[in-house]
């Protein structure tokens, strides 16, 4: 029974998975030549493992397994890829925080132990060595589509009741700010239990919270399609619940799956591809309900609704099953040097909350924090109110809403891509997050001013200009938080920052609609304007530190028991 126990939980936690045999480098057998030096003041290496290191496309079976034996060992190793000999047991690596961020600083010993990785130190030898190379696997890409489908869909059911408010507000007989209120629930249920979901995803990693987040998002589509009836608001509601709960399982995966299944050079663009699955549900969600459901008597609402809940649902039950069958957690080998360091760091300082209090202590974390929350607030807060904003100037336009609001998002899909690929190729992340945030505030300020000029041409222009930048910064202040605070988690990270927004895109939300009821669109569109210059200028106060990109020229190895002794070159110094 215990065999059939750990079975199951092996096939929760890491998939259908099989081994992949890994080849070992031949060690040199002379003691003479198998140590070099690589520059003045830096460890040795075996000359096997001198040679830069970079991530390969394997040829072979692209099937994974979880960590390698030496990662998964690790933790009762005498010793490690970055650690020193234990000559004595009272060695152990001291912990130098940066006074600026609060962030570690290796390199230094205490009780007299040597550290393979300070500053200018030396490491020791190994009898025996394997050196396992970086490499990315062609299934990387069934993994992404397959979150791209999941995150799809819980973004096409978030927007697919504001968008028609007005008929689900007669339908029902409820008030617009009730309608409002199923897309705000993302937001809450995300905000009190986005801890818990990240801790989730840092403990048990990918899958889990995958599985956890299509299995919500499956249950709630059900619980919707059995509430097609005037008095069932609160049947609706709940279903609505669960699936904006389930969100919290996947918001923060993009940059989590990037960083654990893709190269160095494609890890932005991933990032950027995870995000977009979810503007592309988002899409769907703005052109799909005003095109199946329209005004009519009781019936025809009822029969309309039914058609998009039993859609959601079937859709919803296949992502599902791909999830189970096809969803691993992560590759069998790391794709990148970073991903290798991180998983030490991991092995070793395991401290989900110690983590948690150090970035929320970290200056320039906590000004992307904000920043983000801001930005992204502005978005939600622009997707739930587009259809009040846009009929209270067109009152007749009821589909046009719906493509106003699918330009919106496919400009920022594009976007999404565009700022990837720029990040990938020129690393300029600082710069590239500014000029999107002020690009954002310049599309935003046009479709203030020109919203009432009685053309749903030029609203449209303006909705592509205010999409491709806003909605484009979202994987682009993913990555830059993944930058700033390596080796924290990325999950963490995404995590806190979605939090940030899911709490600025309430508080917006709810205020815009009411200055927006009270005072009129244009009031409250110069109100997320000013937000978004804020914002802007902000953002200049965050200082660019890469750690990630400075990771990537790490040169170690890694041991494969735990007798194994090795050896590393740090051409960085300073870790999270």
């Amino acid at each position: 029974m215990s065999e059939i126990g750990g079975a199951i939980k092996n096939f929760i936690l890491k998939g259908p998975v099989r081994t992949v045999p890994i080849k070992p480098s031949i060690p040199s057998t002379s003691p003479q030549s198998a140590w070099t030096s690589i520059e003045s003041g830096s460890a040795h290496l075996s000359r096997a493992s001198t040679s830069s290191i970079s991530p390969s496309t394997s040829a072979e079976s692209e099937t994974e397994e979880t960590l390698p034996t030496s990662l998964r060992a690790r933790g009762s190793s005498s010793a490690h890829s970055c650690s020193a000999a234990t000559t004595s047991q009272g060695n152990r690596q001291s912990k130098e925080k940066d006074p600026s961020t609060g962030f570690q600083k290796m390199g230094s010993t205490e009780n007299g132990g040597t550290n393979g990785c300070s500053n200018g130190q030396h490491v020791l030898l190994m009898e025996k060595q394997e050196k396992i190379e970086p490499k990315v696997f062609a299934k990387r890409w069934v993994i992404l589509i397959i979150f791209m489908f999941l995150s799809g869909s819980n973004g096409a059911q978030w927007i697919q009741y504001s968008i028609i408010a007005n008929i689900i507000s007669e339908y029902y007989n409820v008030s617009f700010q009730a309608v409002d209120w199923t897309s705000m629930i993302y937001m809450l249920t995300y905000i009190f239990f986005f801890i818990p979901a990240a801790w989730l995803l840092d403990k048990w990693g990918l899958r889990l919270s995958v599985l956890l987040g299509a299995l919500g998002n499956c249950i709630g589509a059900w619980i919707k399609l059995m509430s097609t009836h005037p008095d069932s608001f609160w049947v609706t509601f709940v279903g609505q619940t669960i699936v904006g709960a389930s969100q919290m399982f996947t918001l923060g995966i993009p940059p989590r799956l990037a960083a654990v299944w893709f190269g160095p050079d494609e890890v932005s663009r991933a990032c950027a591809l995870g995000v977009f699955g979810n503007q592309l549900g988002i899409a769907v969600g703005f052109v799909l309900p005003p095109m199946i459901v329209s005004n009519g008597t009781v019936q025809h609402i009822t029969y309309d609704l039914n058609t998009l809940f039993l859609g959601s649902a079937v859709l919803n039950t296949i992502i599902l099953a791909l999830v189970v069958c096809f969803f691993t957690a992560r590759p069998s080998v790391p794709p990148s040097l970073a991903q290798v360091n991180a998983l030490e760091e991991k092995t070793f300082d395991n401290n989900f909350w110690g983590t948690l209090r150090k970035l929320m202590t970290s200056r320039d974390f906590v000004i992307l924090f904000i920043t983000y929350g801001i930005n992204t607030g502005v978005f939600y807060a622009i997707s739930t109110l587009l259809s009040q904003m846009v009929l209270s100037v067109y009152p007749n336009e009821t589909v046009a809403v719906g493509q106003v609001g699918l330009v919106i998002v496919v400009a920022g899909m594009a976007g999404s891509v565009v700022g990837g690929f720029i990040l990938d190729k020129f690393k300029k992340f600082k710069l590239t997050t500014i000029m999107i945030y002020l690009f954002s505030f310049i599309g935003m300020l046009s479709f203030t001013l020109t919203i009432d000029l009685d053309s749903m041409v030029i609203v449209f222009i303006n909705a592509a200009l205010l999409g491709f930048f806003m909605t484009g910064y979202l994987p682009i202040g993913f990555e830059f938080a993944a930058e700033i605070t390596y080796p924290a988690a990325e999950g963490t990270t995404s995590g806190l920052l979605n939090a940030s927004a899911q709490i600025f895109g309430i508080a917006l939300t709810w205020l815009m609609g009411i200055v927006m009821h009270s005072f009129g669109t244009l009031t409250s569109n110069i109100i997320m304007s000013t937000c978004l210059i804020v914002g802007t200028v902000l953002t200049c106060f965050i200082r660019e530190d890469l750690k990630r990109q400075k990771a990537h020229s790490v040169q170690c190895q890694i041991p494969t028991s735990e007798t194994q002794l090795t050896s590393c070159t740090i051409q960085q110094n300073e870790h999270f």
